[in-house]
């Protein structure tokens, strides 16, 4: 039997930190064969992004592809990261809808279920694990690790102590952010050694190229299992590459009896299948120890990379890195882990791209700030919590028990669009977009995002931002500044037109590249919504999607009321009337792109 065991994140972690959780089942399945023959303890398939990104981007069934993947790999384990409470949501779900995605999920294939919760709130994992252990599955339990003031090994065991006496069959180290070090990391395996019987995993981000000198001081210290990733699909901010792990340690005590030659086949399968997502990686490439200074996560910092550019705003990202540690000062330290890596970075863009900080807070970290999360690991700062919630109070119990049970509501409100209670499961973890999926299934029209063709040795793949385009024999220079929700089939572009901002809406950026060669380029649809100039119009602070319209022509408001609901980067924030007054006209709809200078509402004093 081999001393150490691995858990390869190929088909789950990898990718998302790599490629924006974008790879398709179809490149999964034909390689399928050759990963189940490996000997893995697991492979991790599910869980995180991956559901989301089905839905949103992809147009699959997130259960359809697990039951796919559990018919092709019979002979693995199959292991998926679940956020405890928020299971894959951002929001903390009712014990009843706990324990019916948990049952669900172990139906569908998984055996192994690492639960997490963002605040290594203890008492978020209790129903989770409860509901593994219910099912006969492998509960493992995780401890998100970070540094702070507040944090430290002494929690950290006490933490594996009671996740142990809770029931869990195994303790991961989730190193998120890759800021593990490698003396750390021989210490707290050490500590998490002697502390507790069950086994401890190591799982550490290579983002700052340090990983595979943790992963073996935690081998010489005790620790028996390994997450990494297909060499293809490791290094940056994704994992160690599991074919050097299983050379370094061949021949030796700790030796994985892993085949590194048929390892090698499946890197090379997966390097051919990189190449197709080439319009989804990020920016960032290769170690980056900004991540010891910053704490950004590996899957975080991709996703910022990608927020900034579709605002344009992508030369301010290492402003957002230094504003990401202050905010999480002020909100008591979270561990930046799902959903608090998308709360704190989310109010660090505001903050940046409004130039007041503060000056727009999200909905959710008002939530946050409200204990709706879970306790906060250290104080936060009160002036930020009464800027925020006001003399709203501050709950003490689990989120949780707070919380009505929500199965019957979910399923008389979804109806006859879900087909199964899976269905009902999709919904419930983002029922606006679980909505559009279902609908669309159903009526045959899910239409996936388009992959770019690959392009040729040499060839520019470089997105246009400033050109000038040829239109009814007149010539305008163009420069973008920004682009509306890629969900959507057509995309807003917001343009400068000879200096004059203006909006159109292309398919794809493909149209927009055409237009450089001085070929006609003609508008799909304009958004003549007007610039923002007086007192009383009501604006955005960065483009994003209109989530709800919360007022109607000739409505009576104060300053500070809400009229609107926008989401930016998965958070929502709620836009407040700049002045008192009679709403006089709304420019916009439920769904609509917004971007920033455009009046949304127009209210009169």
């Amino acid at each position: 039997m081999p001393k150490v065991h691995v858990t390869d994140v190929i088909l789950r972690d990898a990718h998302q930190s790599l490629i924006a959780t974008r790879m398709r089942t179809e490149d999964m399945l034909p390689i399928c064969a050759k990963l189940d023959q490996i000997g893995y303890w697991s492979l991790e398939v599910w869980g995180g992004a991956t559901f989301d990104a089905c839905l949103r981007y992809l147009k699959e069934d997130p259960w359809e592809r697990l039951k796919r993947l559990r018919q092709a790999l019979p002979n693995t384990r199959l292991q998926m990261l679940l956020r405890g409470q928020n299971l894959l949501g951002y929001r903390h779900y009712s014990d009843d809808v706990v324990k019916a995605f948990v049952a669900k999920s172990a139906e569908a294939g998984i055996d192994v279920f690492r639960i997490f919760d963002a605040l290594n709130d203890i008492r978020n994992l209790e129903t989770a694990i409860a509901a593994v252990k219910a099912a006969d599955k492998h509960a493992q339990g995780a401890i998100c690790y970070t540094v702070s003031p507040v944090h430290g090994i002494a929690q950290f065991v006490s933490m594996a102590k009671q996740l142990e006496t809770m029931g869990c069959d195994s303790i991961a180290i989730k190193d998120m952010a890759g800021l593990l070090t490698p003396m750390v990391t021989a210490e707290l395996v050490s500590e998490l050694v002697r502390a507790v019987a069950v086994p401890i995993h190591v799982h550490s981000h290579a983002t700052a190229g340090i990983a595979e000198m943790c992963h073996l001081k935690a081998i010489e210290n005790g620790c028996c299992h390994i997450d990494t990733a297909i060499s293809s699909f490791a290094g940056g901010a994704s994992h160690p590459p599991t074919e050097s792990m299983v050379a370094a340690l061949r021949n030796t005590d700790y030796d994985t009896g892993l085949d590194l030659k048929a390892l090698q086949e499946i890197g090379f399968y997966f390097r051919e299948i990189r190449k197709k997502y080439h319009q989804f990686e990020s920016d960032m490439t290769g170690l980056d120890t900004r991540v010891q200074v910053y704490q950004v996560p590996g899957g975080m910092i991709s996703n910022l990379y990608t927020q900034l550019r579709e605002q344009a705003a992508l030369n301010r990202i290492e402003e957002v890195l230094q504003e990401i540690p202050r905010v999480r000062e002020d909100l008591g330290y979270p561990p930046l882990v799902t959903p608090t890596s998308q709360i704190v970075g989310a109010q660090a863009v505001l903050n940046v791209l409004t130039g007041d900080r503060y000056k727009t807070i999200s909905n959710e970290v008002k939530l946050y700030l409200q204990g709706r999360y879970g306790r906060a690991p250290g104080s936060v700062n009160g002036i930020v919590r009464q800027q925020a919630i006001g003399n709203e109070d501050v709950i003490d119990v689990r989120p949780a028990d707070l919380l009505k049970a929500e199965m019957d509501n979910l399923r008389q409100e979804i109806g006859e669009l879900a087909k199964s209670e899976e269905d009902v499961l999709s919904y419930a973890m983002f029922p606006e977009l679980g909505r559009d999926f279902l609908d669309k299934r159903n009526t045959g029209t899910l239409t996936p995002e388009p992959l770019e063709p690959v392009p040729s040795p040499g060839e520019r793949c470089a997105k246009p931002s400033e050109f000038n385009v040829a239109l009814h024999g007149e010539t305008y220079h163009i420069q973008i500044t920004g682009t509306g929700h890629h969900t959507q089939q057509n995309r807003p572009f917001y343009m400068t037109v000879d200096g004059v901002p203006e909006e159109v809406l292309v398919e794809t950026l493909s149209e927009l590249e055409e237009t450089q060669e001085g070929t006609v380029a003609t508008p799909v649809k304009g958004s003549k919504r007007p610039r923002a100039t007086g007192p009383g119009d009501v604006t955005a602070s960065m483009p994003g999607t209109v989530i709800e319209v919360l007022v109607e022509v000739g409505q009576s408001v104060q300053a500070g009321d809400p009229v609107l609901v926008t989401e930016a980067m998965k958070m929502e924030t709620e836009i407040q009337a700049p002045i008192a007054g009679t709403v006089k006209a709304i420019h916009v709809a439920k769904g609509d792109s917004v971007n920033p200078d455009e009046t949304l509402i127009e209210i009169t004093a």
